[in-house]
């Protein structure tokens, strides 16, 4: 598979788009004024604890507070412990880009045998060091967490927690004891490492280079933290082109290409550095059609924040998505088949699988996603789609669970999710509807109305009032439902003028009585 980095670099907006064969698979947008913090590290300050929840609010100079819970708080009494319980078989478990380790079962049982709560680990004010790992998504604040993660191209530093692992995505077993053996022999901290794939065949010098850098940029950090204030940024992770050089050209992409000639030097600058090799695969475009359409990406991204996807039989499937989770309806919609009805299912099931696992990818969607797919009899079709998925989900870099098709039809998966899905990112709440996706019908309006002036007109001493509507409701008013006004004008004993108002939203109206000279 053919993978190319695409990078449309502004002034104000960088979007980078992974190819695999010449199709979108990934989109990454960073904005100058609305950068992900993910990863970012910041001296907090405990704004409030909560023992019910085993969690704390922690000031970190956003509008809103991190949320962290109490099994990723770092205190002195881990160290005692973690060798105890840590496996070497679950190290291997570790993937890339993961900042999440096994150290939660680690903590979850040193807190369960010592009954440490989080009150006897910090109190209201204090100062903490930590990072985010998770960004603000709609209401909710960002997760936080004290365990830091440092990422290089062949190694994660963890500073907080003294053990190794290596990146499941290194499968070959005598490379994974070597790198593990390599780093056990070379550190001379008590500082944990993970292998990453980039690292797969790297010898002893490479390694022992790069452990030295993410020593150098922890030093920093502590040094900077000692200084700062509470609630200030202390390490801004690297910007989204870096990151994509760093995490995905290194082992996974043939050609990066850019639009900025800034941003080409910037990328070059930081090759020189730590991939000379690699210099090479960068391209600079500097054609007159904009990048993302001489790549024909433009049309994918649309579709992408669409409720509705087209499939090539016919058929389709509806994304709904909210804050907790995201459901994949699967539909026949015009394809009819040729033989029988089971095959007819069977082929738009395993069509929109595809297409599902396309959509996933693509919109970044997280957390807990619910798939419907079409209603199928036969057990061994039940699990072709279900293996079909995880197939077509093997290509994903974010985490995945999925559970085999229950008797209703159904799977339930879960997704690691880092930040917005792509969605939230570039679209916000319709101003009519404010999200909810319906409008009350014009005809609920008028009867709406109805109410709220028999309820209101009682108490005007006039005889003529006024209502001001929106014109829709004005001309449905005068018009098919002037029924309405009649019957009301025969209760209230008053004439009612009405007013259409360009102003007015839908189902806004006002009532109110013409006072005489």
């Amino acid at each position: 598979m053919f993978k190319q980095l695409i990078i449309n670099d502004l002034e104000h907006e960088t979007r980078v788009a992974l190819l695999e064969d010449g199709t979108i698979a990934e989109l990454f947008i960073e904005r100058k004024d609305e950068s992900d913090i993910a990863s970012n590290i910041y001296k907090g300050r405990v704004k409030r604890v909560l023992p019910g929840m085993h969690a704390a609010f922690v000031d970190i100079g956003l509008e809103q507070a991190a949320f962290i819970y109490v099994n990723d708080l770092v205190f002195s009494r881990l160290k005692e412990y973690e060798k105890l319980f840590i496996d070497e078989d679950e190290n291997d478990q570790i993937q890339d880009n993961e900042n999440e380790t096994n150290n939660h079962k680690i903590r979850d049982v040193i807190l369960v045998k010592n009954e440490l709560q989080i009150e006897d680990l910090i109190v209201e004010g204090q100062e903490i060091m930590v990072q985010v790992a998770k960004a603000p998504i709609g209401t909710k604040g960002s997760r936080a967490t004290g365990y830091i993660s440092i990422p290089g191209r062949f190694l994660v530093l963890m500073p907080n927690v003294e053990h190794i692992g290596v990146s499941r995505r290194i499968e070959d077993e005598t490379e994974r004891k070597r790198l593990r053996k390599l780093i056990q022999e070379i550190k001379s901290d008590d500082f944990g490492y993970i292998v990453r794939t980039a690292a797969e065949g790297v010898q002893k010098e490479k390694l022992l280079s790069e452990m030295a850098f993410l020593n150098n940029i922890w030093q920093n950090i502590l040094k900077k933290y000692q200084k700062a204030s509470p609630s200030r940024l202390i390490h801004r992770e690297l910007t989204v082109s870096l990151r994509a050089v760093r995490d995905l050209l290194t082992h996974e992409v043939e050609k990066l290409i850019i639009d900025s000639r800034s941003g080409y030097d910037t990328i070059i600058s930081f090759l020189d550095n730590f991939m000379p090799g690699m210099k090479s695969s960068v391209e600079f475009y500097d054609g007159f059609e904009p990048i993302f359409d001489a790549y024909n990406l433009e049309g994918d991204i649309s579709r992408a924040l669409k409720r509705k996807v087209w499939l090539k039989s016919g058929g389709y499937i509806v994304i709904e998505q909210t804050e907790a989770l995201s459901a994949v309806d699967v539909n026949t919609g015009r394809f009819v088949g040729k033989h029988n009805l089971e095959e007819t299912i069977l082929k738009t099931n395993l069509e929109a699988v595809k297409e599902i696992a396309y959509q996933i990818r693509l919109r970044d969607l997280g957390g807990i996603i619910i798939i419907d797919f079409i209603d199928m009899e036969k057990k061994i079709n039940q699990e072709k789609i279900y293996k079909a998925l995880l197939d077509s989900l093997k290509k994903d870099r974010s985490k995945t669970h999925i559970l085999p098709m229950s008797e209703l039809g159904l799977i339930q998966m879960t997704r690691k999710r880092i930040k917005k899905p792509l969605n939230r990112f570039l679209c916000e709440p319709c101003f009519y509807c404010d999200g909810e996706g319906y409008l009350i019908s014009k005809k609920t309006i008028c009867y709406n109305i109805y109410r709220e002036i028999l309820r209101d007109a009682q108490d005007m001493a006039g005889t003529t009032c006024t209502l001001r509507v929106n014109p829709e409701i004005a001309e449905l008013l005068l018009g098919e439902e002037n029924r309405i006004i009649a019957t009301l004008e025969k209760k209230i004993k008053k004439q009612i003028v009405i007013f259409p108002n360009k102003q007015f939203h839908m189902e806004q109206f006002d009532f109110f009585e013409v006072l005489s000279e």
